[in-house]
C-alpha cells in the first residue's frame, strides 16, 4: 500500500497537535504554568503546520473525493461535514483560548481551555478517521485542484 505523502504528513501534525494539547492539559493540572504555555504554543505551531500543508495541497493539488463504495458515500459526507465544522469551531476557539491565556484573562481562559481542548481532540480523531477512509481503507477518488476547478482546466 502506498500512502500519499502530504496528507500523511499533515494528518501527523494534527495528531501531534492533539497530543501536545493533552500534555499541556496535564501540565496545567500539575500547576506547571510555564511548561503549559510552551506545550500549548507548540500545539498551536503543529496545528498551523497542518493547516499550511492542508491549504497548500488543497489549492495547488486539490481535494480527493471519497473512493469507497457509493452505498456509504452519504455517511462519509455527513461525517466529513461534522469534522469540518468541528475543525472550524476548534480552530477559532483555539485562537481565542490562546489569546485569553497570553493576555492573562485567566478566568475566561480556564473556562474555554477544557472546552476547546475536547473539541480539538474530537477534531483530531475525526481528522484521522477521514484520512483513513480516504487513503487507507479505500483508494481515494479523483483529485481536482481548486485552481483547475475555478479556471475550468
Amino acid at each position: 500500500m502506498s500512502l500519499p505523502i502530504l496528507p500523511t504528513i499533515s494528518t501527523s501534525f494534527i495528531v501531534l497537535s492533539a497530543i501536545t494539547v493533552a500534555i499541556g492539559w496535564w501540565l496545567i493540572k500539575q500547576r506547571r504554568i510555564e511548561a503549559h504555555k510552551k506545550a500549548m504554543f507548540l500545539a498551536a505551531i503543529f496545528a498551523i503546520i497542518f493547516f499550511v500543508i492542508y491549504a497548500s495541497r488543497t489549492i495547488f493539488i486539490g481535494n480527493t473525493s471519497f473512493g469507497g463504495p457509493e452505498s456509504i458515500k452519504i455517511y462519509y459526507t455527513i461525517f466529513l461535514i461534522f469534522h469540518i465544522t468541528l475543525a472550524t469551531v476548534g480552530a477559532v476557539m483555539g485562537i481565542f483560548t490562546l489569546w485569553t491565556g497570553y493576555k492573562n484573562k485567566l478566568a475566561r481562559h480556564r473556562i474555554l481551555g477544557p472546552i476547546t481542548s475536547v473539541i480539538w481532540f474530537f477534531t483530531a480523531i475525526t481528522g484521522v478517521a477521514v484520512y483513513l477512509l480516504l487513503y487507507v481503507f479505500y483508494k481515494g477518488g479523483e483529485t481536482t485542484s481548486v485552481i483547475k476547478a475555478i479556471l475550468g482546466f
